[in-house]
């Protein structure tokens, strides 16, 4: 189900999705803004694996960004200040609020994902890389969970997907620092499975692609399917807790402050409340 009427593909303004030997490439496309997500591009990414997981010929999905940049996050300006803060924390602050619906659509999407990372995947970017199956990086990757900067605590990726992948303890570490790691760093911990020369990404993402989808699309699926029940727990779950108290930070001073702070290019200066 989607959070409103889907968008087709041919129509994205933010994102670019095509499907060629069965592997769907969606790879977003605000290179002015770093790859930075505003409203319409959250509503892109989830048409796009709506879109993927609907459609009978793919086998395999690959995320990617234009370079220079993966995905840096939520576009600040737009998203945290103003009428669009104002409407997030009126949806955040229901009875039962709802996952991030992006978050629901790359995650419930029942092809296998690999994220090609090729640049800064911070903030809800590093969120994006982590609901995918498999990371492959480029030597100019990074990665950083950032939202403890900014006042706010991470989507599903960082607090569902994180600690499975790289344990408990060194997902603590990324979630309560705020820390940037490069992509050796990210290969040492076990985020990527690889890291390549960067003119070499995205042939290597398509190569692993090509491995994963010359297989039974059927058995694929319930292998997905079974890898998601026995390493994570309730997506909906989480997802609704993580939204309600996103939805409370949204209003704290600290939060403004980390905002601010961020806009201003000054270091922030928190004060509990």
């Amino acid at each position: 189900m989607y959070a409103r009427a889907p968008i087709p593909t041919s129509e994205f303004e933010c994102l670019r999705y095509e499907v060629r030997d069965h592997i769907a490439v969606i790879t977003i496309n605000r290179p002015e803004r770093r790859n930075a997500l505003n409203r319409r591009a959250y509503d892109e990414v989830e048409c796009g694996f709506r879109a993927a997981a609907a459609d009978p010929e793919v086998r395999c999905v690959v995320i990617t960004g234009v370079d220079p940049a993966f995905c840096s996050g939520e576009d600040v300006k737009e998203m945290m200040t103003g009428a669009q803060h104002d409407a997030s924390v009126a949806s955040l602050t229901r009875i039962r609020p709802e996952p991030t619906p992006a978050a629901v659509a790359a995650l419930e999407c029942d092809r296998p994902v690999i994220a090609a990372v090729n640049g800064s995947a911070v903030g809800w970017g590093m969120e994006l890389s982590l609901f995918a199956d498999i990371r492959i990086a480029s030597e100019q990757a990074k990665f950083g969970e950032l939202f403890i900067k900014r006042g706010l605590i991470s989507d599903v990726g960082g607090l569902w997907r994180l600690p499975a992948i790289v344990g408990p303890a060194k997902a603590a570490e990324l979630l309560f620092t705020g820390d940037i790691i490069d992509a050796q760093e990210a290969l040492r911990i076990g985020l990527v499975t690889e890291v390549t020369p960067h003119a070499q990404l995205m042939e290597r993402a398509m190569a692993m692609a090509d491995r994963i989808a010359v297989n039974p699309p059927l058995a694929l699926r319930y292998m997905k399917e079974g890898l998601r029940r026995t390493a994570y727990g309730d997506l909906r779950e989480i997802g609704s807790w993580v939204s309600g108290t996103l939805g409370r930070l949204f209003q704290t001073e600290d939060h403004r402050e980390g905002v601010a702070s961020f806009i201003e290019k000054r270091p922030p200066v928190f004060k509990g409340r």
